[in-house]
């Protein structure tokens, strides 16, 4: 069965990656499966437009409306069956569009996502960023209702129908696109054989600093979305529940002293401690890579960045939500 297929790309100040993003996307259009390509320049103040011009892609200039404006500028100028969205900093493999498109074969599946495949020679941080994520992604079945925009592709119908991505949030979009077509009586393929790899989060500060707003916009997505705070196919209560374990934790530092609550900090850091151990020993039971107990480490300093996004949601969109205030903060697109 035939598909007519459109690849959308977001992109802002993406010089860095721009061209192999695009050489792969040439690529697999070469093969036959993509029939267009279209780059929306976000606002870029880079050479990323330059670049993206020097490809047999058409390019679009958007005036820094954020990933989801850039996304929706791209498929509403698309007149393809089906729109895949991959990030500018991703290389996808050549045949990581051809093993997504028979989830489409089914006329009920309105949207369908893959997995990640990990760079060489990159940093012990971005090695465990991205083998948590692959670890996820093994343990989720063909069906599933969250996909990520990092490689995803819809129906153009289901897009129109449902207005594409809000452009609300700065983070999340992916998660509430997905949420809604699911919402909708669409169902949502998974294949963990179409793989992208990602350049991004080799460092620490850029990586906590996005585990921030993830928690900030987490909080937006479950009031809105309230039947998934407890989780999906991609994430579980055990993960929910470890920003505010953290904030607890650093809220009860203070009781140490006092006799009757002098253990409440010790069990409540025991018990996030512990909570990294199922992930941790899947990584290293997979990879054989004993380097990958850092991990536990890892994920117990992201657990205090999403916890402080949480807090700041609670402290500040809530109650600009409450009273009508959050419109203006949100139609710029971050707290």
């Amino acid at each position: 069965m035939g598909h007519s297929v459109c690849l959308v790309i977001p992109a802002r100040n993406a010089a860095r990656t721009i061209g192999r993003c695009l050489e792969c996307a040439v690529t697999i259009r070469e093969r036959g499966d993509l029939q267009r390509i279209i780059v929306v320049d976000d606002g870029s103040t880079d050479e990323t437009a330059e670049i993206a011009q020097k490809f047999p892609v058409t390019c679009i200039r958007s005036e820094a409306g954020g990933r989801s404006s850039a996304r929706n500028r791209g498929w509403q100028a698309a007149d393809e069956e089906f729109i895949w969205f991959v990030d500018a900093d991703c290389e996808a493999e050549p045949d990581a569009l051809a093993e997504l498109l028979p989830c489409f074969d089914d006329p009920k599946v309105g949207g369908a996502g893959g997995s990640y495949k990990l760079l060489e020679g990159r940093s012990l941080l971005y090695r465990l960023v991205h083998e948590e994520i692959i670890e996820r992604h093994r343990r989720m079945p063909d069906r599933v209702n969250f996909l990520g925009t990092f490689n995803s592709a819809y129906r153009r119908s289901v897009l129109e129908a449902l207005h594409g991505f809000d452009p609300t949030p700065a983070r999340a979009e992916d998660a509430d696109l997905a949420y809604r077509v699911f919402g909708a009586g669409h169902q949502l393929g998974f294949s963990a054989a179409s793989r992208v790899a990602h350049n991004n989060y080799t460092t620490w500060w850029p990586y906590l600093r996005a585990q921030a707003q993830e928690g900030y916009w987490r909080v937006w997505l479950h009031l809105r979305h309230t039947s998934h705070a407890a989780g999906d196919s991609y994430s579980n209560m055990f993960d929910h529940v470890q920003p505010p374990l953290a904030m607890l934790l650093l809220a009860s530092l203070p009781l140490l002293i006092p006799p009757p609550t002098r253990f409440l900090a010790p069990s409540v850091a025991i018990g996030l401690a512990l909570a990294q151990i199922p992930m941790t020993a899947r990584l290293v039971r997979r990879t054989k890579r004993l380097a990958y107990l850092c991990f536990a480490a890892m994920s117990f300093v992201r657990a205090f960045a999403r916890g402080f996004g949480l807090a700041w949601a609670v402290l500040s969109y809530l109650p600009a939500r409450l009273t009508g205030r959050h419109q203006a903060r949100e139609k710029n697109g971050s707290p």
